[in-house]
């Protein structure tokens, strides 16, 4: 092997430049060439390579996103677009490759390793739904973010007698809200995986008010059947002043994506993006490199790709049992 290539996919997670850094001097430190792969797969197919060496790397362990950018490419989904990308790595005269991302990335990942090209793939992603890896890189600089959000509304919230619903991202993976909520002290935590409807919310709230609480603050997962603002107009709509608190909603949104990524995360992406280099060197491809057991440890692509985490529902017993 003398040059393998580098790219990161989906959506940014902080320590994602973190782990562009840890590939690029993992693999000068075994003799190799390394090309980073600008906009993810779409890069792959339109020839947007650049050289990376260890300065070039340097400077971007405490900057957050992606150096090499990020874009959705539906032409990768069909296999001409596939053979295409094939076609430019082996033109740059890249023997492998490495993908920084989450569960779609590495789908695309798997299906290049079907098609006989060597790659491996580092776990990162917001979401922490991806199988392999009992957390992912960003997941804990976003759960900081969620929870110092949630800290500062709880302090307003007091102030004014308020219930606050906070949003938070995760796309159809409720991790983020239930660890921000048990962390946050919450009342509730509605989440995709265990449904919660606005009439259990609405009891939720009135409880807090009635117990004498000053607040009440309900985290809600982005891909929520009722969404923070659902939630808002069906409580305002149904119920009113009966709750005892004023009623807002709050959406983090991409905030939780954006910023410096704290210490875990790049202590993880460094350890990981060392990983997937490691593995290709004992000759090693297809797998997801990850974190299990606080040990970094490798799975086959094959078991990972098209399939989600599921949540563990004693997280959600534990923050029902927290909150009374």
């Amino acid at each position: 092997m003398k040059r393998i290539a580098v790219l990161t996919s989906g959506g940014d997670a902080p320590g994602m430049n973190a782990a562009i850094r840890a590939v690029t001097r993992s693999a000068i430190e075994q003799g190799w060439a390394v090309l980073g792969v600008q906009e993810g797969y779409l890069g792959l197919l339109t020839n947007q390579f650049r050289e990376l060496d260890a300065r070039a790397v340097g400077g971007i362990i405490q900057l957050g996103g992606t150096i090499l950018g990020s874009a959705r490419c539906k032409e990768f989904r069909e296999e001409s677009g596939r053979k295409q990308a094939l076609h430019n790595l082996s033109k740059h005269g890249v023997d492998a490759l490495v993908v920084i991302g989450g569960n779609g990335s590495q789908t695309g990942a798997y299906a290049l390793w079907q098609m006989g090209f060597p790659v491996n793939g580092v776990a990162s992603t917001i979401d922490n739904d991806l199988l392999g890896s009992d957390i992912t890189i960003g997941v804990d600089t976003a759960l900081n973010i969620a929870l110092e959000a949630i800290d500062r509304l709880k302090t307003t919230a007091s102030s004014h007698r308020r219930a606050f619903l906070v949003e938070v991202m995760g796309r159809d993976c409720g991790y983020l809200a239930l660890m921000s909520g048990i962390a946050g002290g919450a009342e509730a935590v509605v989440i995709p995986e265990f449904e919660t409807t606005p009439e259990e919310v609405a009891q939720t709230i009135s409880a807090a008010y009635a117990r004498g609480k000053s607040h009440a603050l309900v985290v809600v997962a982005e891909g929520a059947r009722y969404d923070a603002d659902a939630l808002f107009k069906y409580l305002n709509e149904h119920y009113g002043e009966e709750l005892g608190f004023e009623v807002r909603a709050t959406t983090l949104g991409h905030v939780q994506r954006g910023g410096a990524p704290l210490a875990y995360d790049r202590l993880l992406a460094s350890r990981l993006g060392y990983g997937a280099v490691e593995a290709l060197a004992r000759g090693e491809y297809g797998v997801l490199c990850g974190m299990r057991g606080g040990q970094v440890a490798t799975t086959p692509l094959a078991e990972i790709a098209g399939r989600t985490k599921s949540l563990d529902e004693r997280l959600l017993k534990l923050a029902q049992t927290l909150a009374r």
